[in-house]
């Protein structure tokens, strides 16, 4: 099995080296390699390995070198290295992924008529039938082969992200974080309108640079092996990969596990971060988070607002909520079921927010993402992020410490959001509140729901920090 990838170069020279013997001998090396045709070996470090051919990348105008990495080989050791990258993911394993399909053993159906015990069998079985038979992969590589790739390590760990310049002068750095059960993938739609504005029809003076990183556990990044990788640290990672690009300012999005990320960075400052946008904001105040906590009425003197936001976190927090549970207090036990069955795992990430990927997305985007945690082997590593956050809710904003931020925070609310976070709360929550609007499209997956509405969006929220 073997992944193709590149990195970059100053001396490549140097790296391709001299002599028939040194070729002839490392040609050899990658013949006699023999690897599994499981697709876990996906997700293991990166590494340096034979140099194949040069080629000048076209976003950074250096010189790169295409190599072959396999598991175990000898990692680089410019550590601020940053090496293009690109996928190819073994026939094999897409082949075993099928025959695992096949072999589904099912569940009896709900006994109910709606979808109150969870994912129904029939829409269950509809969308894994597709996936083991029509659904292609390759188109999903190639979406992802088609932009700008690369690997950079930080902290210990190989970070995978996508780096699109805008063609425009003056275009504004920004970083935007995924969260579960997402990826990159929910991004992807938004590079257009955000790089390219004029095509998409917005101004030359719209445009953004975007940098759009693989969180650690998650995709093409590497797994940690150790614990302390929360929303704190992955921030401190992401300021030090927008430094090692070389962006002296620059603005971070975040919905999902992005806004506390998100948020983590306006808490923590780094040197260039001008300000941020939210679309999941931690406004729960302090008193209504009491109640929601131990399951009461809806606190006295709420407008109507936020009495629809307590009643909808109501819902959520006792019907939609036992992933998060789960995840944050037995990742490794939920694993072990994520990891060997393909239904399950599409079940387990299909069913989030009710049934929103069922409701306002499409087969082939929803297997896009749920492939890529397959082939990453990359469920329960994934799911350690809610245990290393001490079940910490994302939604309120004491704990996510929204009054220690000073800097400019934006927010946009999407209707079929977890909740409709009212204005009053977020004024309240976060002090330098400078845009808060609500949309009448768009859920939980915003970006990728609605990607052209999403991008106009951060247009409006950032404008006045350019």
């Amino acid at each position: 099995m073997q992944l193709e990838k590149v990195r970059y170069t100053t001396k490549a020279c140097a790296a391709v080296g001299s002599g028939l013997l040194s070729r002839f001998l490392v040609v050899l090396f990658a013949a006699t390699m023999l690897l599994s045709p499981s697709a876990a070996v996906l997700a293991q470090q990166p590494a340096q390995a034979a140099v194949q051919t040069q080629s000048m990348d076209a976003n950074t105008k250096t010189r790169t070198e295409t190599v072959t990495t396999q598991p175990g080989t000898v990692r680089s050791t410019d550590t601020n290295a940053i090496r293009p990258f690109s996928i190819k993911v073994p026939q094999e394993a897409l082949d075993d992924l099928r025959q695992r399909i096949a072999a589904t053993r099912w569940p009896d159906r709900e006994t109910v008529n709606d979808r109150s015990q969870g994912v129904q069998l029939a829409k269950l079985q509809e969308l894994v039938h597709y996936w083991g038979t029509d659904y292609d992969w390759r188109k999903a590589e190639a979406k992802l082969n088609a932009l700008p790739q690369f690997v950079t390590s930080i902290e210990g760990l190989d970070i995978h992200f996508i780096h699109v310049r805008s063609r425009h002068p003056k275009a504004l750095p920004l970083i935007i974080t995924h969260g579960w059960p997402g990826s990159i993938f929910e991004l992807l739609k938004t590079v257009g309108p955000l790089t390219d504005p004029t095509a998409h029809g917005g101004r030359a003076e719209d445009a953004f640079d975007l940098v759009i990183p693989s969180m650690p556990g998650y995709g093409f990044s590497s797994r940690p092996q150790e614990t302390g990788w929360d929303p704190d640290r992955i921030a401190r990672a992401w300021a030090e990969l927008m430094r090692r690009l070389g962006y002296k300012r620059y603005v971070a999005q975040g919905g999902d596990w992005g806004a506390p990320i998100s948020s983590a960075m306006a808490r923590q400052a780094p040197a260039g971060l001008l300000g941020i946008h939210i679309n999941l904001p931690a406004t729960v105040p302090p008193e209504v988070g009491a109640v929601l906590a131990g399951g009461g009425p809806a606190p006295a003197g709420l407008s109507e607002k936020e009495r629809a936001a307590f009643a909808s976190l109501d819902t959520f927090y006792k019907k939609y909520r036992g992933y998060a549970i789960m995840m944050g207090t037995r990742p490794q036990t939920i694993g072990y079921a994520l990891t060997d069955s393909p239904a399950g795992l599409a079940a387990w990430m299909y069913d989030y927010n009710n049934g929103e990927p069922e409701r306002l997305l499409a087969k082939d985007d929803v297997l896009d993402d749920i492939t890529l945690y397959w082939l990453t082997n990359s469920a329960t590593s994934s799911a350690r992020l809610y245990w290393e956050t001490k079940g910490q809710s994302v939604l309120l904003a004491a704990a996510q410490k929204t009054t220690d931020i000073s800097l400019p925070v934006a927010i946009t609310v999407f209707p079929y959001e977890v909740y409709r976070a009212p204005e009053t709360w977020a004024r309240r929550a976060y002090r330098n509140l400078i845009y808060f609007n609500e949309v009448n499209r768009g859920g939980h997956f915003a970006a990728w729901e609605e990607p052209q509405l999403f991008s106009v969006e951060l247009r409006a929220a950032f404008k006045s920090l350019r």
